[in-house]
Formats: structure tokens, sequence, C-alpha cells
């Protein structure tokens, strides 16, 4: 596919989002758009979309670019809030710019290096593409799931991934939060990590669910090969099971 122009993204992200999202009928007094602009004739000479008396819907070659186009904005943000730490006053602007750069192939390194994010900032979900489902990682990767760490790694906790509001508020309430650092002690059989001046212990459904900004990846080798805990003087917390 040719690269299409700003407008004609914006316009296939808000398609898509009415559309496919909210399950909606767009129109162009919905998007606040005539049969002359620019981005519409664009992506009718594309064949991108149909318009039938005034009303929008996507083509199946629309539907499949539109979706890329989604997936490159959330994933856009999640990069500008993971490690850039963008304020959420800007996070949107921003990403609405950085998201145009973001380029076939491009996108999908991003993802791998976030470790493949589920959900975008605002808790809405985040297209996956082939490196997904492929399962391509990095290694090592700045951002990286509680259970891909290993003994001896350290990193601040940079998003909680679960859509149970009960989970996560367990979580919260184990001090799991966001800019929180942690250190990994044993991986096996549960995955037991410094928080603070406690110690707390959570399986590999959990583990998957908590996403961290790594600090370092340096660990003994008796931890990287049979990631033993040996118990210390700080308290041991009971975790999620």
């Amino acid at each position: 596919m040719t690269n299409l122009s700003d407008e004609s993204e914006e316009i296939l992200e808000r398609l898509w989002i009415i559309g496919k999202e909210k399950e909606e009928i767009c129109t162009l007094k919905k998007l606040d758009l005539t049969e002359n602009d620019d981005g519409l004739k664009e992506l009718q000479n594309l064949k991108l979309i149909n318009l039938k008396v005034g009303k929008l819907e996507l083509t199946t070659t629309g539907l499949k670019e539109a979706t890329n186009v989604i997936r490159r904005h959330r994933l856009a943000e999640r990069l500008l809030t993971d490690i850039i730490d963008a304020s959420k006053d800007f996070l949107e602007e921003a990403a609405c710019k950085f998201e145009h750069g973001l380029r076939r192939g491009v996108d999908d390194n991003i993802c791998v290096l976030l470790g493949h994010p589920r959900l975008c900032p605002h808790g809405k979900p985040i297209p996956r593409g082939k490196c997904c489902l492929d399962e391509i990682h990095q290694t090592p990767g700045i951002i990286s799931k509680l259970s891909g760490m290993i003994a001896g790694q350290e990193g601040d906790v940079a998003h909680l991934q679960t859509k149970d509001s009960k989970k996560l508020q367990r979580m919260i309430s184990m001090g799991i939060l966001p800019g929180t650092r942690i250190k990994m002690i044993q991986t096996f059989p549960t995955y037991v990590f410094q928080l603070e001046l406690s110690q707390v212990a959570v399986d590999k459904e959990i583990a998957d669910e908590i996403y961290l900004r790594l600090i370092n990846s340096r660990a003994s080798k008796i931890e990287k090969k049979k990631g033993i805990w040996m118990p210390g003087r700080h308290r041991f917390r009971r975790g999620l099971r």
C-alpha cells in the first residue's frame, strides 16, 4: 500500500473506532467531512472506503489498513508512556504525530521492544501484529513481563495489563504500582521478588500481567542457572495464587 497522507490515516482511524470499536454507523456529518475533502478522495481512489448516501464504510482492504493505523497509534502511546514517560496532557497530541512515522516494520520492532503490549495507556486493545502471532521476542528488552525476568534483574513497573478489576485492585493493594522498583529473587516454582521492604510471590498468570522497564540484566551465575531464593531477613508477603 502506498503511504497515505496524515489526513487519510486520521479518517481511517476514526472510521475504525466508530465502526468496529463502537459498532455505530459512520456518516460524513459524524466525521465533520464533505465529499470534497482531499483525504476522503484519496481513500476512495485507493478503494479503501465506500461512500453511499453520506454513509461511510471500510472495504476489506480499508479495514486492514485502518487496523494498522490504530495499531501504530496505540503502540506510539504505549512507547511514549513506558519509555519516554510522557504526561497524559501531552500524550494524545504526541502520539498522533509519532504514529505517522511508524511505517510498516518499524511498528513491529517497537511492539517487540515493549513486550507485545495488549492494551494502550487508556485501556483500549492494541491490534496484534505478525510479530505477536509469531511470538517474536527481543533479548534483552527494555520492557519485559515480570515472567520474562531472571533472578537478579531489576525494573520499574511500567504498567499492569489486566481487565480483571478485582485482580488489579489486589495487585495495587500489594504495592505493585507503576514506577515501583522490583528486583527478581527467584522464578521457580513461583515468582518471588523484592518490593520495597517486602518479598512478594505471584504465580505465572499474574507475572504475565506485570510489565517492567528493566534497569539491568545482571544476575549471579547461580541465580541465572537455578533461580534459587535464599530467605533473607525481610518478611515474606503472601502473593496472588
